[in-house]
């Protein structure tokens, strides 16, 4: 860089990015494979940074130095892989999701903004059936892996280190204080793709598609009794109570399940597409742009945690009618 107050501000936005507990040193040391007493130096802006070093650090902490150098490109470093058959495992997206949640909860300050498409994926470990079903969805019909192009959907064919994993996820987030702006369509998704196996003969046995149903309706019921509560809980832990949860409803905009931490004041974004594809910015425009657009979604959205329970009702009764209407629609 073209001047030691340059370097040291760029070490700074890697110290920012960083959860409290890292140590900036070690961990420029070790991306750059030098000593800490050579890591210190470079901090400190007494030895210049190699070109080459600077590229290894911005692909390791995701920065765009464009946006750091205040160049107009346009552009929006995102980072992120795209997901097949032949690099998605299922154990290795919630392991990494875990890992995502594990950083955003060791900063001090923290908290979630979930925008729902559909139910957020980590509530369904609540009700591990629901979570069954979906790795089976994701297996068979999205990523379409040979293995179950002719399976069945079964309840046992679940991995228990996937349910493992997928319950610390949920304890880790409901470590973490969320805002989450939902809409009546949310469970629609999940409600068409039992319907289109229903219609294929993809499930087993009647007994397993009334399963779904009824747990999907439990899952509402707890969301309800968080959203009265105002807090997170898992609905197996007796008496252990989690962070604050604020729900919010829109009726007008349906989510994308877009996803906004701001940790230690500074957000970071995680967009989602394709269904299980993640990428994710820390561009300081893009970001900005994310929290300002995620405080209109809130000031046009209706609050129904803690408060207003009749509005609440109003939200959730819908939801329960056509859940009631679909599971009658498998025994007729």
């Amino acid at each position: 860089m073209e001047s030691n107050g340059s370097q040291q501000v760029f070490f700074q936005h890697i110290k920012a990015l960083l959860p409290p507990h890292l140590s900036i040193v070690d961990a420029v040391a070790d991306v750059l494979n030098i000593s800490n007493d050579s890591a210190y130096r470079r901090i400190r802006g007494e030895k210049p940074i190699a070109l080459e070093e600077i590229k290894k650090l911005c692909i390791h902490f995701k920065i765009s130095l464009d946006q750091f150098m205040h160049l107009n490109s346009d552009s929006v470093l995102f980072t992120g892989k795209l997901a097949d058959r032949t690099n998605f495992s299922f154990d290795l997206y919630l392991e990494n999701l875990l890992r995502q949640m594990q950083m955003i909860n060791s900063f001090q300050e923290k908290e979630l903004y979930y925008w729902a498409k559909d139910a957020p994926v980590i509530y369904y470990y609540q009700f591990p059936e629901l979570a069954a079903f979906k790795f089976f969805f994701w297996m068979k019909t999205v990523l379409e892996y040979p293995e179950y192009s002719k399976t069945k959907f079964n309840f046992d064919d679940f991995d228990e280190k996937l349910r493992t994993t997928g319950e610390k996820l949920l304890d880790t987030y409901n470590n973490i204080p969320s805002h989450e702006i939902w809409n009546v369509d949310n469970i629609n998704t999940y409600i068409q793709q039992i319907e289109y196996y229903r219609d294929t003969n993809v499930f087993a046995s009647k007994k397993d598609i009334i399963t779904l149903y009824e747990c999907l309706e439990k899952m509402v019921d707890h969301i309800e009794d968080q959203a009265e509560a105002g807090y997170k809980f898992n609905r197996n832990a007796k008496g252990a109570t989690g962070a604050s949860v604020k729900i919010y409803v829109n009726e007008f905009i349906i989510g994308d399940n877009t996803v906004m931490a701001v940790l230690n004041k500074k957000p970071v974004v995680f967009l989602n597409h394709s269904f299980i594809n993640v990428f994710s910015t820390q561009d300081t425009v893009f970001c900005d742009y994310m929290y300002e657009y995620f405080q209109k979604l809130i000031r046009k959205s209706t609050l129904i945690s803690s408060v207003s329970e009749k509005q609440r009702s109003n939200f959730f009764s819908p939801i329960r009618e056509k859940l009631e209407r679909s599971k009658k629609a498998v025994l007729q």
